[in-house]
């Protein structure tokens, strides 16, 4: 186990399509961050930035960029960029600057103002870039590789469209009831079948948006808690941001091939499994401690994916988790309380913070009416392109 950090504030731009530039969203939700931890600007000691690469060269440069909107202090700066992972990055590397001393006080910020439609690779010819080559060789845009990975669980596990449909419309309902979604709306099982069809078997209900929105965490150490007068923080206890083990038998985006297993035993798990492996084993915990989770449901079968993944129910078994209502408001073990991507949709840098939001709502039982009783630690899970793990675990 490593050190924790406390998290003394958290904010959020609340999702959408505003039409504006992310440094406005990035700026809402800390400053947000910071009225909620009672920090002023100027006591900032750090601010880490999770780059948006389609913000032009601001976005490139995410941590000076809020720092200089938020008004020149002369704060350390960091920027960081992990695809989807940009957010758990950032708040790795502001907690490694606390523990090693450096500042006592950091703040995190992700925002994207993202396009219309499905993300696109970045532009020119890279022939070494996996993510490059899926769409060029493959065509193989993301709602591609939702459909596949939905096709795969229904083979192997024998999940159906009814089990898709019943994760949106979990995760539907939770959104209807957090002021910070961009979908606020309850959704039928009928209506998940008749949207249109994307990308075989997913409708259009199965698959999440690309949003715009910001959100920000201050974390600080555990003795400048105690001495600011926060008694008994959400601390912050593991990130984990792995990458593969050779051989990779399980496809995940990017990758369109896999690494041979003829000569070498294949590892243990998977990579996905690895990320909350490694999470788990930082923090001392295992899936039986959690209160609930917080997951990349890119897609309503990628979401059950993720339940086996993170240990809530052995290989195959997630669809059935689901049937009997353990990963609701209520359940056993509840998943996406804050609605998910499926509420909220793809602000790439902002999301993996997004989830730790939640969390921390969760955990000092302020979340309302999404509140899970009791709540006392909790996890998230995303994954980034280009091999990046993404899952932290925070506690009260």
């Amino acid at each position: 186990m490593t050190g924790e950090v406390a998290v003394l504030g958290v904010g959020m731009h609340p999702w959408g399509k505003w039409g504006r530039g992310f440094v406005e969203y990035g700026v809402t939700a800390a400053r947000t961050a910071l009225a909620d931890a009672g920090i002023d600007w100027r006591d900032v000691g750090s601010i880490v930035g999770a780059d948006t690469v389609r913000g032009g060269y601001p976005g490139y440069v995410a941590g000076a960029t809020f720092a200089k909107a938020l008004g020149w202090q002369g704060a350390r700066v960091a920027s960081v960029y992990a695809a989807c992972a940009s957010g758990a990055q950032a708040l790795n590397t502001a907690r490694a600057q606390i523990l090693a001393g450096l500042a006592d006080v950091v703040l995190v910020v992700g925002a994207d103002a993202a396009p219309k439609g499905f993300f696109r690779p970045a532009g020119g010819d890279r022939p070494d870039d996996p993510d490059w080559l899926r769409f060029r060789v493959l065509g193989a845009t993301n709602p591609t590789y939702f459909g596949l990975y939905a096709r795969r669980r229904m083979a192997l596990h024998g999940d159906t469209l009814e089990d898709f449909a019943q994760v949106k419309v979990k995760n539907a309902a939770l959104g209807a009831l957090n002021p910070h979604a961009r979908y606020r709306k309850k959704v039928t099982a009928e209506e998940v079948a008749g949207s249109a069809v994307v990308a075989d078997p997913l409708r259009l209900l199965d698959i999440c948006a690309t949003s715009d929105g910001g959100a920000a965490v201050v974390l600080s150490s555990m003795e400048f808690a105690r001495r600011h007068g926060a008694a008994g923080p959400v601390r912050i206890r593991a990130v984990s941001t792995v990458t593969p083990s050779y051989p990779n038998t399980v496809l995940d985006l990017p990758d369109i091939a896999t690494d041979s297993a003829a000569a070498v035993r294949p590892a243990d798990g998977t990579f996905r499994a690895s990320i909350a492996r490694a999470a788990y084993e930082e923090a001392g915990i295992g899936p039986e401690d959690l209160s609930l989770a917080e997951v990349y449901d890119l897609s309503t079968a990628l979401e059950l994916q993720w339940y086996e993944d993170l240990g809530l129910c052995g290989e195959g078994e997630a669809a059935k988790l689901l049937r009997e209502g353990a990963t609701s408001l209520g359940g056993r073990i509840p998943v996406n309380v804050s609605g998910g991507l499926a509420s909220f949709g793809e602000a790439v840098p902002a999301q993996a913070i997004a989830q730790v939001c939640e969390l921390t709502w969760q955990l000092r039982g302020s979340a309302g009416d999404r509140q899970v009783a009791g709540a006392r630690v909790g996890i998230t899970a995303n994954q980034g392109l280009f091999g990046h793990g993404s899952s932290v675990v925070a506690v009260r």
